[in-house]
């Protein structure tokens, strides 16, 4: 039957900024999909304890007025989600979020800057996974297609529908049914149970970025760096 076929938990954040250090919860969402049906959706909406810019604003629509009337404190949502998260990593379940560094990793900082358990601890010590991340795996299965690899355009490659962009329900549902339509066209990536596609993924993204890094260097930019970790990265 395989791992696509079976229950699978949509993540996504919409925050404040594109850094996972700096950058602040505003809206969350969590989907849990089986064998293509819609079974739940939880969604929070965050005071994120900052001005929102107006370039985010502009993205995901939420409003400081509205974040900070309509909001939980930040602490809350982040905590909330964290239990979330690791209450389906305890029970086996794939959590897939696109792009899955960006949003794990601000959960994280979130938590630590709010003095909360980190996914770790919740987990008895133990790393946060199985992790499905269809940027991730789109991009080892099918390195050399040209064109853009943000949500968007890969939900259209693969004929998913993305109802709204950057609405975290939206965003949640398109990520976990991507991974379904990954698998389905790539059978070897179906064969793969969530701890050997998790593992997989560990190598292929450590590959993406030693190979985008010396891309970047051989360019001009000596200094580049770009980290490899996955699906967790340590910010500051």
């Amino acid at each position: 039957m395989g791992w696509h076929r079976e229950l699978l938990i949509g993540f996504d954040l919409e925050t404040t900024g594109t850094d996972p250090g700096e950058a602040r919860i505003v809206t969350g969402a969590v989907i849990e999909v089986k064998a293509g049906e819609t079974l739940g959706r939880r969604t929070w909406l965050a005071d994120p304890g900052v001005p929102i810019p107006a370039e985010a604003v502009a993205v995901h629509g939420i409003t400081n007025e509205r974040a900070t009337a309509d909001g939980r404190p930040a602490a809350e949502v982040a905590d909330a989600l964290a239990d979330v998260l690791t209450s389906y990593w305890q029970s086996g379940v794939p959590v897939v979020a696109y792009n899955a560094v960006f949003d794990l990793s601000l959960l994280s900082a979130e938590l630590r800057r709010h003095g909360l358990p980190s996914l770790s601890d919740r987990l008895g010590g133990i790393d946060p996974g199985p992790v499905v991340d269809p940027y991730t795996i789109d991009r080892s299965v099918d390195r050399y297609r040209r064109g853009k690899r943000n949500l968007a355009a890969v939900c259209e490659e693969y004929g998913v529908a993305l109802e709204s962009a950057h609405d975290a329900a939206a965003d949640a549902q398109a990520a976990a049914s991507l991974a379904c339509a990954i698998a389905d066209r790539h059978p070897k990536i179906a064969a793969l149970g969530p701890a050997e596609l998790h593992r997989r993924q560990v190598g292929w993204y450590a590959e993406w970025a030693a190979d985008f890094q010396n891309f970047l260097r051989k360019k001009g930019n000596e200094g580049a760096v770009v980290e490899g970790e996955w699906p967790l990265r340590t910010v500051s």
